[in-house]
């Protein structure tokens, strides 16, 4: 039968409870009560045909607690006048909760709503927005709502996060919460404490004034008889000491792959350095590199270029590596599968870079393609490496 069932009016008010409706008003004060539910009985033929299972039905409904039922009477030409379910009512947020289950729920909710409008009201609207997600952080609230306390007392306060001293406060709460603190510091401080550039989780200390761990860039000379040889032959240093430090180097060669930064040949006056993927803003304060011939060493597939084209941003004349249409077919038995590809233009790609990374995208060579650069001949590598590095007839670099 297609009455309206228990189940159906759990489900229904259930419903509510999930897209967060019962919780929230709870914050907002907002109150829809009384609810007037769907409530579908039984034709009369129905009532003629399946009259016990009628009756059942409806003193199923009648007894069902925290649902008000008003009947109606149906007239039957062969069974008289019967009392049956014609609305099915539900009277207040209290009623709905017991109904589904869910009353210690909101008793938990209502004490985090407590806590949170006592220590900062500026937080209760995303309360009325995120209800499920607060009960969820039930655990962890009260260290949230210290740690964001803590911060509207010491606004940008230049230490590292391991150093704010709170019980049960320690960096790994701290790491594990980025996220809801970022939101919910972004309510809690005014805009002035906020550094409106730095986004995202990763930047969380930039943007609310801590300080950052130091980036440290990886390098090795590829010419023994350079400076930076003598330090070591395979040296990491954090963006400010190796901007303080003049290498010598004419020619730099980045590349993605920590393989292949081991693997490169010699090559007189130039250094490897291990790429950062897209995080490449650490470089733009290194002077040296300013001066140098930068090439750019990475897989051939659309990330790559867009890797190629953010240096770009940085050093405009960066120079692509083993990222061309020749080394991509010479090494056609080596092909590969790139899973999530980027569809963006990359106005910094030049002409030809540009069309290959337009034949990958719009996939006309072969859907979803690329080549790693771990992939490509080693000897390849070299002649390449060769061509890009011969020195002109000055002694410059080409």
């Amino acid at each position: 039968m297609s009455w309206t069932s228990l189940a159906d009016i759990r489900a229904h008010v259930a419903g509510h409870f999930a897209r967060g409706a019962l919780l929230s008003a709870m914050v907002t004060g907002r109150s829809d009560f009384p609810w007037r539910l769907p409530c579908k009985g039984p034709s009369s033929r129905e009532i003629g045909e399946h009259f016990d299972a009628v009756r059942a039905w409806a003193a199923n409904l009648r007894a069902l607690p925290h649902v008000r039922v008003v009947m109606r009477t149906v007239r039957h030409r062969t069974l008289g006048t019967n009392a049956l379910p014609a609305e099915i009512w539900i009277d207040s947020r209290k009623d709905a909760l017991a109904l589904i289950g869910k009353t210690p729920d909101a008793d938990e909710f209502a004490k985090l709503l407590a806590a949170t409008e006592e220590a900062c009201p500026a937080l209760l609207d995303w309360l009325a927005r995120h209800p499920l997600r607060t009960l969820e952080l039930a655990p962890s609230w009260g260290r949230l709502l210290a740690v964001i306390a803590w911060i509207r007392e010491h606004p940008r306060p230049d230490i590292y996060l391991r150093q704010m001293d709170l019980p049960g406060v320690d960096s790994k709460f701290l790491e594990a919460h980025r996220g809801v603190l970022a939101e919910l510091l972004d309510r809690a401080l005014p805009d002035p404490l906020r550094a409106s550039a730095a986004t995202g989780v990763a930047a969380f200390a930039a943007r609310y004034g801590f300080r950052e761990k130091p980036v440290r860039v990886r390098l090795r000379p590829l010419d023994e008889g350079l400076p930076l040889a003598a330090i070591g032959a395979d040296i990491t240093l954090d963006a400010p000491s190796l901007a303080r430090l003049d290498p010598g180097a004419r020619q730099v060669i980045i590349t993605e792959n920590e393989v292949n930064f081991l693997a490169l040949p010699k090559v007189p006056g130039a250094i490897a350095l291990f790429g950062a993927g897209y995080g490449f803003s650490m470089l733009k304060d290194i002077p040296w590199l300013a001066h140098a011939r930068l090439h750019y060493w990475g897989d051939i597939d659309t990330h790559g270029f867009a890797i190629l084209d953010q240096l770009r941003a940085v050093f405009p004349k960066a120079e692509s590596l083993l990222m061309d249409r020749a080394t991509l077919f010479a090494f056609e038995y080596q092909w590969g599968h790139e899973d999530r590809p980027t569809t963006r233009d990359l106005p910094r790609l030049t002409p030809e870079e540009r069309a290959l990374y337009d034949a990958l995208r719009d996939n006309r060579i072969r859907p979803q393609l690329r080549l790693e650069q771990e992939r490509i001949g080693f000897r390849w590598v070299e002649q390449a490496l060769a061509r890009a590095t011969d020195p002109g007839p000055s002694g410059a670099l080409r």
